[in-house]
């Protein structure tokens, strides 16, 4: 159903209902769009819209990365790349030539990358499968919306040497870099440049029922030298985020139409992953202690693909070995610290679960997480065996539906019990780039007595034009600890064009909102924000390409009774220039009450009242494409009752060759209060040699003053075969307190563990 609103003066405005009334919105392949005329392969009207047409492959490609077959000498490519950064709609600096072709089993892009600059010049130095590097380095890569529905999509980056990463994106901007396929691709150098193909199984992908398909596609290149970003069609500068070559990708909406494709017919196929590990471990905390203790055991997972946009997962058994310990923090404030989750299993589909703009990291609590996947198969900091579980994720129409079911073992030493979670979550497209949705979870055993809980929330995110959006939640929890004060909302607008930005909002969460199966930093508080931005750029300075002044400001009262707890209020000032270095300086006013007293620091604690305190923080980023790279942060001034000066570097990063790499971040605070002074250090140091890009060794050093710990984590992994892995894991962990005597580097625990899998595709 269309809605026509006459505005006068000849002007019309026109909008789809679709949910509420039950109308779906005309879809993308309903529009009427430029098509290639054969033997042409691209097409581009005067409103900006282009066409792709996929050519039918007669012989087979060799995936070489050579590009020497008759096929790319016959099909014109497609061509005329459009820069987004630095010169919005310019054309690209280098010229890319690609192709889009496919058979009756996979879909193949291939692309010659031409560069005036010698190979010396490019940026390549990360091979490794998807890590954040990737994306300071030179590549070429594919967006595929196969659902057309212009918002969501999964993509496939490709370095000059070989690094390859995959992608999922939801709603245009929740990106998942765990999300992995079975994929296959090859690059190659000519005099001139460089060359890559890649293969994608049709089996990889999801995609609509029908034999003919019309997706979205986007082609992208990057030249990191010149911090360039082109792209197939043109995209708006705002769409960078700032200055960022690589979000402009997640702008589905912007992407070309792909037509001709013919895919094979529907086929319900599944991947079973069993699994084996062995392996040694040493506790000498646990009561009694445990040293050199044998364990083996097996597992599997099941991938069961239902219909050809709805997949299952089954897993049993499951093990985690081979995940990198957590990097450790230093916490200085009253509020919990967030962990990212690193396990696989949960990481995969993650984008289905998504609920509203969340994660509880914000400077004095964010808006809570209601579905937080570490709370499963974690608690008080053990492992809790996870006996089974199962995921059903996928569209089905407009709707993108996740659930979730989960059952955990005992475990003596944290006292868990065996406990079932589930989580259901449900999205419905609206509009053009609009959702709305609900969300449940279940965790069957409480934390906070005999029972059960339960989540329930909606949430809606309405965007309108390019850069304006409203997003909002409701959230009610129910617990054996009371069935009051248990709600949790969020309202916000956001404007977020390239040379200004707005934001305003407003936040609650009751003193009773306890999410069990989520993540709150804070509780008992309402807080309204507002930040706003001015970001020009500069054409008369050639050295600069954006100066950012910004202010924001955070009120927090307690939402019981209206008391002020935390006021935040900051002034940015920063410039970002041509070469993607940064220099940043933020003064912070802050307030703080305490209603309890705080140990801020063994032996440290501030007293109840009210605290006000300034600092100045002073940064420079090196871009990350550079040899040497990473963060240098100065911060002075006042801290709660005290003074506190802290440097750090973080994100660091020194390219020794292009297969190896070390990556340094230190951080010192010296804190002196009237109640007592402390220094707190942590130094973290990883290293990783990249033998192929399937193959890599990799260590994490970290050394804490506030656990007294120096622990070391090495891994290996190797994927002998497309989703076949192996791993040797080694970890440990020492007492360092200088202290206790004879105890300098004392063992506290260590675990060796061997693990191997294998993927069967049926």
């Amino acid at each position: 159903m269309t809605l026509h609103l006459n505005l006068g003066h000849g002007l019309t405005l026109g909008f789809t209902l679709g949910l509420i009334l039950g109308f779906d919105a005309p879809t993308a392949a309903q529009e009427i769009l430029p098509m290639p005329v054969a033997p042409e392969v691209v097409a581009r009207d005067d409103q900006g819209r282009t066409t792709v047409r996929a050519t039918r492959l007669t012989q087979e490609i060799r995936l070489d990365g050579r590009l020497d077959e008759e096929v790319y000498r016959t099909v014109p490519p497609i061509t005329g790349f459009i820069q987004q950064l630095p010169d919005e709609g310019a054309p690209a600096s280098e010229r890319t030539d690609a192709w889009v072709f496919f058979d009756e089993t996979s879909l193949y892009v291939s692309a010659r990358a031409f560069d005036s600059a010698p190979p010396s010049e490019w940026v390549a130095n990360e091979m490794r499968h998807d890590v954040i590097q990737l994306r300071q380095n030179d590549s070429f890569s594919l967006l595929l919306d196969t659902f057309h529905d212009r918002r969501n999509g999964v993509a496939f980056l490709v370095t000059p040497i070989g690094g390859y990463s995959d992608f999922a994106i939801t709603n245009e901007g929740n990106v998942n870099t765990d999300w992995n396929v079975v994929w296959d691709m090859r690059t190659g150098r000519f005099d001139g440049g460089w060359t890559v193909e890649i293969e994608i199984p049709f089996k990889s992908l999801r995609y609509r029922p029908g034999e003919t398909q019309v997706w979205g596609i986007q082609l992208r290149r990057i030249i990191r030298r010149r911090n360039e970003a082109a792209y197939l069609t043109a995209l708006p500068i705002s769409a960078a985020r700032g200055n960022s070559v690589i979000a402009g990708l997640w702008r589905v909406s912007e992407a070309a139409t792909l037509v001709g494709l013919e895919v094979p017919p529907l086929s319900i196929d599944a991947e079973i992953k069993p699994y084996g590990i062995a392996g040694l471990r040493t506790d000498l905390n646990a009561s009694p202690p445990i040293e050199n203790d044998p364990d083996a055991d097996v597992g599997f997972d099941v991938k069961y693909r239902l219909t050809q946009n709805l997949t299952a997962d089954f897993t049993v058994n499951t093990d985690f070995a081979q995940v990198e310990v957590d990097e450790q923090q230093v916490n200085l404030t009253r509020f919990s610290l967030f962990f990212p989750e690193k396990r696989e299993f949960f990481l995969e589909g993650r984008g289905n679960f998504d609920f509203a703009p969340g994660g509880g990291r914000g400077p004095g609590g964010g808006a809570p997480t209601l579905f937080f996947s570490r709370r499963i198969g974690l608690q008080d900091d053990q492992i809790i065996p996870i006996t089974a579980g199962g995921r059903v994720t996928g569209k089905v129409g407009p709707f993108d539906v996740g659930v979730l079911n989960i059952q955990t073992g005992d475990e003596a030493i944290s006292g868990a019990e065996s406990t079932n979670y589930t989580v259901v979550r449900v999205k419905r497209d609206i509009l053009r780039r609009s959702t709305v949705g609900g969300i449940f979870t279940n965790r069957s055993r409480s934390l906070l007595g005999d029972g059960s809980s339960q989540v329930y929330g909606v949430d809606g995110r309405f965007a309108f034009q390019d850069d304006f959006s409203f997003t909002g939640y409701f959230a009610k929890t129910r617990t054996p600890a009371g069935n009051r004060e248990d709600q949790s909302y969020q309202g916000a607008f956001d404007y977020t064009g390239d040379r200004y930005g707005l934001s305003l909002g407003e936040l609650l969460v009751e003193d009773n909102f306890i999410p069990e199966v989520g993540f709150v930093r804070r509780d008992n508080f309402r807080r309204r924000s507002a930040t706003a931005r001015f970001s020009p750029r500069p054409r008369s300075i050639d050295l600069i390409r954006r100066f950012v002044v910004s202010g924001r400001f955070e009120h927090f009262v307690t939402a019981d009774t209206g008391v002020l707890e935390t006021r935040e209020s900051q002034i940015l000032l920063e410039s970002e220039f041509e070469n993607s270095d940064q220099l940043s300086f933020f003064f912070n006013d802050n307030y703080e009450l305490l209603t309890v007293p705080f140990t801020i620091s063994p032996g440290v604690t501030l007293p109840i009242g009210g605290y006000n305190f300034r600092n100045l923080r002073a940064s420079y980023r090196f871009g990350a494409q550079r040899p040497l790279s990473g963060q240098i942060t100065v911060q002075t001034g006042s801290f709660w009752s005290g003074d506190n000066t802290a440097v750090s570097l973080s994100r660091g990063r020194v390219e020794v060759t292009p297969q190896l790499s070390v990556e340094p971040s230190v951080s010192f605070n010296w804190v002196d209060l009237p109640e007592g002074s402390f220094n707190t250090q942590l130094l973290r140091t990883r290293f990783t040699y990249t033998v192929t890009p399937r193959m890599f060794f990799s260590g994490l050093l970290q050394y804490s003053s506030s656990g007294d710990s120096f622990s070391t984590n090495f891994r290996f992994r190797w994927e002998y075969s497309p989703g076949s892995e192996i791993f040797v894991v080694y970890s440990e962990d020492r007492d360092t307190d200088p202290l206790m005597p004879d105890r300098f580097t004392e063992l506290r625990n260590r675990g060796l563990v061997v693990k191997i899998n294998r993927l069967f595709r049926l």
